[in-house]
């Protein structure tokens, strides 16, 4: 008689596209449909989720534009993640970025600098080297002094806070509404419409920084180094390569995407700097690339698939009185029955048969 058997779990060697399309696809339906059944036991029918959640989203032009609206930014925060997150600099603080990135293009914007037809494309460099100048700070501090990076990104996410709230209800407060956000940007400081719904250029810039980085991390010379760093850096420095540069270079890069990121969500949504703006997408653009293993192309589509839970999210509360605790738990439930799919692509689980007893 043979012995009992066991369950063993293996680290997988190699993964390849199709088993991690379907093991991801399958973490999804998992997730939708234990979504799915708590929004059905909190009295919302089947065959309105259907209607509302599949057919319209397919079918329904503004849906599909409110989704892309989310994206276009969500993709920029996630992009900023990916590019650290692929040298080992844990990049916590893109929040910070993204308001530092915000404020210097609001103040380009306020204060008229340059000609009308150039100020967009200011306001776009500032952001950039803002957000970029912000995650020096820990770069540096990492560099010298080994100060670990997840604590000061974090720390100066409240220090950015707490500077724009000083902008916001002092200098650049709206005289018009008296509310704490700057006035409304001009119509030359605006991200155009795409003349779909409320769609801007905001989605066209995620699409080319999203080919940018993938050309970056994947066929310069840059990304061989960055995968380098992300396997082993110390070999990489015992065989002379610049894993220090390369650290700050992705470091820096994240920073300004992040920059650039606040820029799309005030130039291109809210067309001012409002004190909210941010809120969420930082850890948003962390969720993304945790999902998107760090791949730009894959991080464009994962931030789509985000931007739809927050749409569904938006509707869930306004039209069936959900509370937005229940629907953040809704969202949660999906994100993890995607993040737990991670599992199965990193490891192999299998069955040992017992050994038959000597007899």
């Amino acid at each position: 008689m043979a012995g009992r058997g066991r369950v063993t779990v293996e680290i997988r060697q190699h993964v390849s596209g199709w088993y991690q399309g379907v093991v991801l696809a399958c973490g999804l339906v998992v997730g939708i449909g234990l979504a799915t059944a708590i929004l059905v036991v909190s009295g919302v029918g089947l065959a309105d989720l259907f209607q509302e959640f599949v057919v319209s989203m397919v079918t329904s032009r503004s849906s599909l534009a409110a989704v892309l609206v989310q994206a276009g930014p969500l993709a920029i925060v996630g992009l900023a993640a990916a590019v650290a997150f692929r040298v080992r600099f844990w990049n916590i603080g893109i929040e910070g970025q993204m308001i530092l990135g915000a404020m210097a293009a609001t103040a380009i914007a306020i204060h008229d600098v340059g000609p009308a037809p150039a100020r967009l494309g200011l306001m776009m460099l500032a952001a950039a080297l803002a957000g970029a100048a912000w995650v020096l700070i820990p770069a540096v501090l990492k560099i010298r002094i080994g100060l670990n990076e997840v604590i000061s990104t974090l720390l100066l996410n409240y220090v950015a806070f707490n500077g724009l709230l000083q902008l916001l209800y002092g200098p650049w407060q709206d005289p018009v509404s008296s509310f704490p956000n700057s006035k409304q940007y001009d119509l030359a400081e605006r991200l155009g419409s795409l003349g779909w719904g409320d769609l801007t250029w905001a989605l066209p810039l995620a699409g080319l920084l999203t080919l940018l980085c993938w050309w970056l991390l994947n066929v310069s010379r840059f990304g061989f180094l960055s995968r380098v760093a992300e396997a082993n850096p110390r070999l990489g420095e015992g065989q002379g390569l610049p894993m220090t540069r390369v650290m700050l270079a992705a470091a820096l890069l994240s920073g300004a995407l992040a920059g650039l990121a606040g820029f799309s969500i005030c130039a291109g949504v809210e067309y001012r700097l409002t004190q909210s703006f941010f809120n969420g997408y930082g850890f948003s653009g962390i969720l993304i690339a945790f999902l998107a293993r760090n791949n730009p192309l894959a991080t464009f589509v994962t931030a789509v698939l985000v931007g739809v839970l927050y749409v569904v999210g938006q509707s869930l509360q306004v039209f069936y009185g959900i509370p937005s605790a229940m629907v953040q738990l809704i969202q949660a439930v999906i994100v993890i029955g995607v993040a737990a799919s991670d599992f199965f692509l990193r490891h192999r689980v299998r069955w040992v048969p017992g050994r038959r007893p000597d007899v």
